[in-house]
């Protein structure tokens, strides 16, 4: 099957890149899963009884169950929105030190988020075994959906704490790799020593050791021999 040109083009964009990335998706289903959670117990979590106008929670009347579930899922919610667009300029960040401060602060968040969910999936299961059986006459599905999106938040975010530390420990790394690639260019575009170098100039003085000089010429190094000369007889 042939692909247009102009969808072989799309496919390879850095938008559709960005989306395709493990750290988006993940992004993606974090913040789904806070928005059902914090949404159903918003729009049906809160009840009245039949003897009493006053609205209880649905998890075992209990209104800080409610209120956990709700602001927990919308500051998770938001927070998933600031980081996608913060992933949006990571790979324009030129600084490494901002960059990495950034996916430190990443893989904190998301450690965080992931033990908030542990704590709070605890607390609604708790409230909602202890809830008496029929007692509302609806909201029992958005309950038992808030609980579940609950439980698989905490896989996500600890999977987005992974991939924080994965992104975190490769450019943590950069800085010496770099620094060793630079010192093996510099050790391997030195020029070589020759003959004519200053270097290889040997340093003359009263109590130095001339290397040169036995480089000499037989004819200026060797002992000169006395001359006999003639005297004539008188």
């Amino acid at each position: 099957m042939h692909i247009p040109e102009s969808l072989q083009d799309l496919a390879s964009s850095e938008a559709v890149q960005f989306l395709r990335r493990p750290k988006t998706i993940t992004r993606v289903f974090e913040g789904v899963f806070s928005l059902i959670i914090f949404s159903s117990l918003l729009t049906d979590g809160y009840q009245n009884k039949m003897e009493s106008p006053q609205l209880h929670c649905i998890l075992n009347s209990n209104n800080v169950a409610c209120s956990f579930a709700v602001g927990a899922g919308f500051l998770a919610f938001l927070s998933c929105l600031a980081f996608l667009v913060l992933d949006t300029q990571e790979t324009h960040i030129a600084d490494t030190r901002f960059k990495i401060a950034f996916q430190l602060l990443d893989l904190v968040l998301a450690a965080l988020w992931a033990v908030v969910w542990f704590v709070g999936f605890s607390f609604l299961a708790n409230q909602w075994q202890h809830s008496p059986p029929k007692e509302f006459l609806l909201g029992s599905s958005s309950a038992q959906a808030a609980i579940a999106f609950t439980f698989f938040s905490i896989l996500v975010w600890i999977f987005q704490a992974y991939l924080a530390f994965q992104d975190l420990r490769n450019d943590a790394s950069v800085p010496y790799k770099r620094s060793l690639d630079e010192g093996g260019v510099v050790l391997t575009t030195l020029p070589l020593p020759s003959a004519t170098s200053p270097m290889n100039m040997p340093t003359t003085g009263p109590n130095s050791l001339s290397y040169a000089s036995s480089a000499l010429s037989p004819c200026l190094t060797a002992p000169k021999a006395p001359r006999l000369a003639m005297m004539p007889d008188n």
